[in-house]
């Protein structure tokens, strides 16, 4: 038996796509809330972060205070915008039918927590110099079809976000 393949999930994708946008044709019902909860309670001070039934930890490292016992939250913006980067790119191959076998997307950016020991810096604040490099193998795609798929990923949503102000509202509980 043949193995199966991103190219095999790329296909079922289509499909499921395809029966999702016949089964709620409204853009009103694609609209949800998404969430994550982040708790800090215990001697180690790592945040425990839930999303849906899924927990991981975030942690800065000992230069910092921390323990290294998981990625500090620069790291994760790194990591959420990779991830969406890299879903986006198997959207626009299933929904443009481009046969891919691979896609990795590598996200680094500057970072300068300087400002928070009181040190002054010039640097900005925030995650900074954020690259994204992508790499797409598609052997059997005409070079058309690859550019039509990085055009295709611009879309990528938690991209824009960061490409663009969004406020975040902080409220006091």
């Amino acid at each position: 038996m043949e193995p199966r393949s991103l190219r095999d999930y790329l296909r079922q994708k289509a499909v499921a796509m395809s029966a999702a946008a016949e089964a709620r044709p409204s853009p009103g019902e694609w609209r949800e809330t998404v969430s994550a909860t982040c708790v800090a309670d215990d001697l180690t001070g790592v945040r425990k972060l839930r999303i849906r039934d899924s927990q991981m930890v975030s942690d800065s490292g000992p230069a910092f205070g921390g323990w290294g016992l998981g990625p500090s939250s620069p790291e994760l913006l790194c990591g959420v915008i990779s991830t969406c980067l890299a879903h986006t790119y198997e959207i626009g191959a299933a929904t443009l039918g481009i046969p891919v076998q691979r896609i990795e997307v590598r996200v680094t950016a500057e970072n300068n927590d300087a400002g928070f020991v009181g040190i002054e810096t010039e640097d900005p604040p925030v995650p900074f110099n954020i690259e994204a490099n992508v790499s797409v193998v598609a052997p059997d795609a005409s070079p058309a079809e690859v550019e039509a798929l990085h055009a295709y990923a611009e879309r990528c949503p938690l991209t824009n976000l960061i490409r663009t102000a969004n406020p975040v509202t902080v409220i006091r509980l």
